[in-house]
């Protein structure tokens, strides 16, 4: 993409209520159907009555599939009406995505939910069995979305090194136990024998299959890689990653959101030759004023300019577990400021810290105009 500073989603958005609602068969109250309205004239979605109609119907098998497909189409436009350069359905169709992914494929065995964080829970997983692919999990999404917008489309999926971490190591940990190792050990290598499993059983067959469909840009979630500290795991992890993604022609970006330290992952993680694209979470970390004053959330940023590594950086200029809606200038000036850190704009591209399915579609669309403002005002003071 040739324009300065383009604009991008980092994955999730807020499932509506009525989506919720409506795809389990259960009545949509007033207050949910008229946001469906509100929300598909103010985003000008052609035949969104058809919707309403569908909400108002009852259930059905016809009917829910329907009102997920509209769940997609709204989030499509109000990324598109927001001003992002570079879209997706905001992962309407989609569970969790942990669990997303991993209840479709062989080998696995829910055990129960576990807190990610708020009042928010994710199904954890047992590893039981040789790991299999059955099909393409994200591929008819992928479609989708390709069908019902002309703008840039990124597919965003969970990586290797968070499904390993999130699941419970049963299968491996046993075909280890009879060698008589340390303990620690033992689990040491299983883990990894787990992940790069997980990165050629499944990961790959699943990037293969978008890719074939006309996918050229992936991005791979690894909320987990920041909580384990270690230059092991993110060796690790470049390997297991660099292992789903050679010699498969596709742009692959990186997002790893809400790290205590990114210093302590470079520069191994540049050693993950096929990403060309690190999104990782500034904005909240950095204060609320605007200017040239010193930016400490974005400092990190000056790590890949002297690298000299050519990498781009996808800029976490909005906090997603606030409803304060940043100012363009603000956007403007942690764009600058990265800029200035990074020494060449065009590896910055603008995005929130996160998935903002944390915030109302009130808020995130407020927090989008902004943040395609800011990075217009950003493009005029270059």
């Amino acid at each position: 993409m040739n324009k300065l500073f383009p604009t991008q989603e980092i994955g999730s958005i807020a499932k509506p209520n009525w989506r919720v609602l409506g795809y389990r068969g259960a009545p949509v109250p007033d207050q949910d159907f008229d946001d469906a309205k509100h929300w598909g004239k103010k985003l000008k979605i052609d035949g969104y009555e058809r919707l309403l109609e569908l909400l108002k119907s009852g259930d059905s098998a016809e009917g829910r599939e329907a009102i997920r497909e509209w769940s997609a189409i709204y989030a499509i436009r109000l990324q598109e009406s927001s001003g992002l350069d570079i879209v997706f359905d905001g992962e309407q169709w989609r569970t969790e995505m942990y669990e997303a992914l991993v209840k479709e494929v062989g080998g696995f065995r829910f055990v129960g939910h576990v807190r990610s964080w708020d009042n928010k829970y994710y199904k954890k997983a047992a590893v039981v069995d040789e790991l299999k692919w059955k099909k393409p999990i994200y591929l008819s999404e992928f479609l989708f979305t390709k069908e019902h917008t002309e703008k840039t489309v990124k597919v965003p999926f969970t990586g290797p090194y968070t499904v390993t971490d999130w699941s419970f190591n049963e299968f491996y940990q046993k075909r280890l136990e009879s060698l008589n190792i340390d303990p620690h050990e033992l689990k040491k290598r299983a883990y990894s024998d787990l992940l790069f499993e997980v990165s050629k059983k499944l990961i790959r067959p699943e990037i293969e299959s978008l890719v074939a469909a006309g996918a050229r840009w992936i991005q791979i979630d690894e909320p987990a890689l920041s909580t384990q500290p270690g230059k092991d795991q993110i060796l690790n992890f470049v390997q297991a990653v660099n292992e789903a993604t050679k010699g498969i022609d596709c742009k692959f970006s990186l997002h790893v959101c809400y790290s205590t330290d990114y210093t302590s992952m470079f520069p191994e993680l540049l050693e993950a030759k096929t990403v060309s694209q690190y999104a990782l979470e500034f904005a909240n970390k950095d204060g609320s004023g605007t200017g040239d004053t010193r930016r400490t959330g974005y400092e990190v940023v000056k790590l890949l300019g002297e690298y000299g590594a050519g990498k781009q950086v996808g800029l976490g200029v909005i906090d997603v577990h606030d409803d304060r809606v940043e100012s363009p200038t603000l956007v403007r000036d942690r764009i600058l400021y990265a800029a200035r850190l990074i020494r060449d704009p065009s590896l910055i591209y603008v995005n929130p810290d996160c998935g903002i399915r944390t915030r109302t579609w009130k808020t995130t669309y407020s927090k989008f105009v902004n943040m395609a403002k800011g990075a217009e005002l950003a493009r005029r003071n270059s």
